[in-house]
């Protein structure tokens, strides 16, 4: 079986600073010297890393520019003799360029920001010629949402007390911080759970390293869920037309319906939706008075 090496990148975009309507964008590519080639900014992970991290990472080592994470691009393989033989598998996601500036060295000696169909002429690949064509598919600046399910929890044989009351595990309480990290990769602004603790629980770190707090509403809960679906899915649209990027934390009996009605009005069709403990779906939505999705990643493991 063939050696496989793991890698991620990204489409690093930009609003255009020459187009006064906002309309278009550039994106970053990257010339390494060490190939004389042009490519999208990309980079092995290291131990212990995910996709999405190392994505973030290596476009800072490349770019020199911080970036908000958006949807899943897509996944190239393709063969590599150096160091030695292997399989390369790449993740590419969108990415928003945030603050920063290029520096040349010995990995990226020169930055281009082009307009996509410029940029289509300057690559050296098929390959990123495709991940771009997938970025261009979509607008770029699309509003994105978190929806989170719960961490681990105690047992309900052994609570004693109202379940609303049942507290995170330990093992639930390890599952946090990696939900942080993705709500900061993704530039998350503002939280939102259902009023039980353990969905509290899960996203107050969140809240915490925003300054902000955790506002809770029944709407998320299964309870509610329980009675009848459409305040609910009407609720969360109302958080998704707010703009920003909010975390939305709700119970397992909720995830997987509303994700499944909100992408019907959509017109698309998700199959079976899962919806793990301590789990993501990064769900993206284009706004213009109302929203729709267009767009799902779900995160099994952040």
């Amino acid at each position: 079986m063939a050696q496989e090496v793991s890698a991620a990148g990204a489409v690093v975009w930009r609003p255009d600073a020459r187009d006064r309507t906002g309309e278009t964008v550039e994106i970053a590519l990257v010339h390494r010297p060490r190939y004389d080639d042009w490519s999208l900014p990309k980079g092995k992970l290291e131990r212990g890393e995910t996709s999405r991290i190392a994505a973030a990472r290596e476009v800072a080592e490349e770019t020199g520019f911080r970036v908000r994470l958006g949807r899943h691009l897509g996944r190239v393989r393709y063969r590599v003799t150096r160091p030695e033989p292997a399989d390369k598998v790449v993740e590419y996601y969108a990415a928003r360029a945030g603050g920063g500036a290029f520096a040349p060295g010995d990995e990226t000696d020169e930055l281009r920001w082009l307009p996509p169909e410029k940029a289509f002429d300057l690559l050296s690949y098929d390959h990123d010629e495709r991940i771009v064509a997938a970025f261009t598919a979509l607008p770029p600046d699309l509003t994105t949402v978190l929806l989170v399910r719960h961490a681990k929890a105690g047992s309900r044989a052994e609570w004693r007390e109202a379940d609303d009351l049942r507290p995170l595990s330990a093992n639930g309480r390890r599952q946090v911080p990696p939900i942080n990290a993705m709500a900061a990769l993704y530039g998350a602004d503002r939280v939102y759970s259902a009023p039980l603790v353990r969905c509290v629980d899960t996203v107050r770190q969140v809240a915490d390293e925003l300054g902000a707090t955790v506002v809770t509403d029944p709407l998320l809960s299964e309870a509610s869920y329980a009675d009848t679906a459409e305040p609910t899915v009407a609720r969360f649209l109302e958080i998704v037309t707010a703009g920003g990027t909010p975390v939305v934390c709700s119970q397992g009996g909720v995830i997987p319906d509303l994700v499944s009605r909100v992408a019907g009005a959509a017109g698309l069709a998700p199959g079976e939706v899962v919806s793990k403990k301590a789990s993501i779906w990064a769900l993206f939505f284009t706004v213009d008075g109302d929203a729709h999705l267009v767009a799902a990643d779900y995160i099994p493991k952040p």
